[in-house]
């Protein structure tokens, strides 16, 4: 594992405990020789996280869509930032890039990129692990809604694992890398689905 993508808020939340687990983060990453790949912003957890990682001596390359360049928010004293066309582009983009992805607190744009990336996942497109980095219990809720998703059988367990919850980040950035992708059906009745065919 050489990179890691994080997804977080372009706000810095409500409380300064986000902001004090984003530098964290990202100072371990660059402690580990990881190369920080987020989505090029200067504002926010994403600011601080970016912040963190240069000011230990690591690598960042952010990945941010022409529009919000120019609105002024990218990061432009990282060591790489790639200004991409489109929303789509830069997930695509930070999906080469990246070994695996860590979510921090955010709101929409957070949930709905590391979603995609666990979607994938299910399908069988890459092999790349994906971690929640709880922070004073914010995905709480969130996790408790994914295991219901198994409870009710719209998830296999085993594609539950593929997914990583937790405040350690040591202990995640471990998972990470002995991550062995989940190898089960996105199918879960096979034998019903055969029959409706």
């Amino acid at each position: 594992m050489k990179s890691i993508c994080v997804y977080c808020g372009s706000n810095a939340g409500s409380k300064i405990i986000y902001s004090e687990r984003a530098a964290a983060l990202g100072d371990r990453i660059a402690k580990e020789g990881l190369r920080l790949i987020y989505g090029g912003g200067n504002v926010g957890l994403m600011g601080v996280v970016a912040n963190a990682v240069l000011e230990a001596g690591g690598q960042v390359t952010g990945v941010i869509p022409q529009q919000l360049a120019d609105w002024e928010v990218a990061h432009r004293g990282l060591t790489e930032l790639e200004i991409v066309g489109s929303m789509h582009e830069r997930k695509a983009r930070m999906f080469d890039l990246a070994d695996g992805f860590v979510t921090l607190p955010g709101g929409f744009g957070t949930m709905e990129e590391i979603f995609e990336m666990l979607t994938w996942r299910q399908l069988g497109i890459g092999n790349k692990p994906c971690a929640f980095l709880d922070v004073d219990g914010f995905y709480a809720p969130l996790i408790g809604m994914i295991d219901r998703m198994v409870e009710e059988r719209f998830l296999h367990a085993e594609q539950r694992q593929d997914l990583w919850h937790g405040e350690d980040i040591a202990a995640m950035l471990q998972w990470m890398r002995d991550y062995q992708p989940a190898q089960a059906s996105k199918w879960i009745d096979e034998k019903r689905r055969t029959a409706l065919r």
